[in-house]
């Protein structure tokens, strides 16, 4: 490497900006492993790169980042399951009593679990639009040249995936009408009526399941309903009962022996379930403050 300042140095401005990168490949990917590799990967690069030729250090290890990011986000879409080790965020169930919408919003804006599902729903290029403007504040032109589209490109993208967030934070976050779409997929997945499912979930619909083995992804409406017909059929949940999951709408539900089987947080925009985030492991399950059956 033909840097003319010493290497320790070049570390060093990398050391600075390593928390930053990691927040940015983390918010791209939903994995703290996966963001671990990606900023070890971005290091690796710069130790092999000309640093008297980056005029910008922190901008070109952003567009590292989201390169390498964006690379991942798409071989995630042709591998249409696949397993992780990140483990779900913690998450606070209470008892849904009927829209109390102020408190839903609130509750969900401190958790986070809101802006984190929708993220995972988004595709690729609208999630590294969107993490990279309004997270981190990176231009459009720079982020059109990460896509290899025009700036005006990169701001539709952007504006396309603000309007999918921004649905999960409206006052009807957990109004009616998403409680509704939440009703009618699991009477659906009762009944095994897959045209049912399909009515009420989006084609890129992500499904993320906290098992003893790690968290499963499923991706597409088509193998989601798959499962969901497949899980009502085995008739292992006895009651169930509706909750608010960080101020989402979702779902408990309870063997005949009182043993807690899954908890389930349902993403709905524009009256369509775009991502359900779900916790199967019996360990984690025991571990959370859930209310009783009924």
């Amino acid at each position: 490497m033909s840097d003319t300042r010493p290497t320790n140095l070049v570390a060093e401005a990398f050391e600075v900006q390593r928390d930053r990168l990691r927040a940015v490949a983390y918010r791209m990917l939903g994995s703290h492993a996966d963001a671990e590799d990606v900023v070890q990967e971005a290091w690796l690069r710069l130790s092999r790169q000309d640093t008297a030729t980056i005029h910008n250090l922190a901008g070109w290890l952003t567009t590292v980042v989201g390169r390498i990011s964006l690379d991942i986000l798409r071989s995630r879409q042709a591998r249409p399951e696949a397993s992780y080790d990140d483990r779900l965020p913690e998450l606070v169930v209470t008892l849904d009593d009927g829209p109390a919408p102020e408190d839903d919003v609130a509750l969900a804006d401190s958790v986070g679990l809101a802006l984190l599902v929708v993220l995972e729903s988004l595709r690729p290029g609208e999630r590294l639009a969107f993490v990279l403007h309004d997270l981190f504040a990176v231009p459009f032109d720079e982020i059109g040249q990460i896509l290899g589209r025009s700036t005006d490109a990169a701001k539709m993208l952007a504006s396309r995936a603000r309007r999918k967030v921004q649905a999960t934070e409206r006052p009807t976050a957990a109004g009616r009408e998403q409680r509704e779409v939440v009703q009618a997929f699991l009477a659906a997945a009762r009944r095994g009526d897959f045209a049912g499912l399909l009515r009420v979930l989006d084609p890129e619909v992500r499904l993320t399941v906290d098992t003893p083995d790690g968290v499963v992804v499923i991706l597409g409406a088509t193998k989601v309903a798959s499962g969901a017909a497949a899980r009502a059929a085995a008739g292992a949940a006895v009651r169930g009962r509706a909750v608010l999951v960080d101020g989402l709408p979702g779902f408990v539900s309870w063997r005949e022996d009182g043993a807690p089987l899954s908890v389930m947080a349902f993403t709905v925009v524009d009256g369509r379930i775009v991502a359900i985030a779900t916790v199967v492991d019996p360990a984690r399950l025991a571990s959370m403050d859930l209310p009783d059956p009924v």
